[in-house]
């Protein structure tokens, strides 16, 4: 049923380089592209990275059956702004919500962590005239050091974006109209800011992160892993939501509470 992608530690070789980020779904200039330059949603589980589940709860494996199908936790977590661009006050800009699934293997136990957000369309900046809204470019999480990793995304529902790309990274890497944007950027920054112009971007075995368009709703965005039978715990910056700057807007990340592999 899945198309599963391996996200190695020491990144990937894109010609005589090595980048921490795969490839999924290039399409519309990560996107900037429209009309018959956007993003192409997948119709198959035979495209990189792409998973079909019927919906954000099923679980998107078939190798998870019976009681596995059902998560093991789920929450759903409003998503707020509080900075400069709020004159520090709390701003609710959307939806977190989160699934977990489990399942015994021969080795041990087998986890899926699952992640989207639901934008509401509040006016975050509240210094400039008009509204503006936060997009969500990329979404990181923590917590996957030492473990085999893969990864996928699903666009259920249908408005979502596709993924573009998902890296082994703490760093998110802006993407714009343009030619001098890569696709899959290379090692070689030796430093670890949250968002960057400059299009390399360090391998981080801890972080993954997940490049996408969000300015409504994003698609699920998956991580299959080890783990074991304890319960789940939370940190409160488990995952960062990103704005990379993609239309000119000002590069922001936003801190939201979230499950941490175990």
């Amino acid at each position: 049923m899945a198309d599963w992608e391996n996200l190695p530690a020491t990144g990937v070789s894109v010609g005589s380089d090595t980048s921490a980020y795969i490839l999924c779904n290039p399409t519309g200039n990560f996107g900037s592209g429209s009309a018959s330059g956007a993003p192409v949603q997948p119709t198959s589980v035979t495209e990189a990275c792409a998973l079909l589940p019927a919906t954000d709860a099923a679980v998107p494996d078939s190798n998870f059956t019976g009681l596995n199908r059902i998560p093991i936790g789920s929450k759903t977590r409003s998503i707020y702004m509080n900075n400069s661009y709020t004159n520090y006050t709390d701003i609710n800009i959307g939806v977190m919500r989160e699934y977990v699934w489990r399942r015994p293997t021969n080795d041990g136990y087998e986890c899926i962590y699952g992640m989207k957000v639901t934008m509401n369309f509040n006016d975050y900046d509240l210094n400039q005239p008009y509204s503006q809204f936060f997009e969500i470019n990329d979404l990181a999480r923590k917590g996957w050091s030492g473990k085999t990793v893969n990864v996928a995304y699903s666009t259920v529902p249908t408005s979502a974006d596709p993924t573009y790309r998902i890296g082994r990274t703490f760093t998110s890497i802006q993407h714009s109209a343009g030619v001098s944007y890569i696709a899959q950027p290379p090692v070689g920054l030796d430093s670890s800011p949250a968002i960057t112009s400059t299009q390399k971007a360090d391998l981080n075995s801890d972080w993954i992160v997940f490049t996408t368009r969000a300015d409504v709703v994003s698609g699920m965005q998956y991580v299959r892993t080890e783990c074991s039978a304890n319960d789940l715990t939370t940190a409160s910056d488990a995952i960062r939501l990103r704005q990379t700057s993609r239309d000119g807007q000002p590069p922001i990340e936003i801190e939201v509470e979230g499950f941490l592999p175990n």
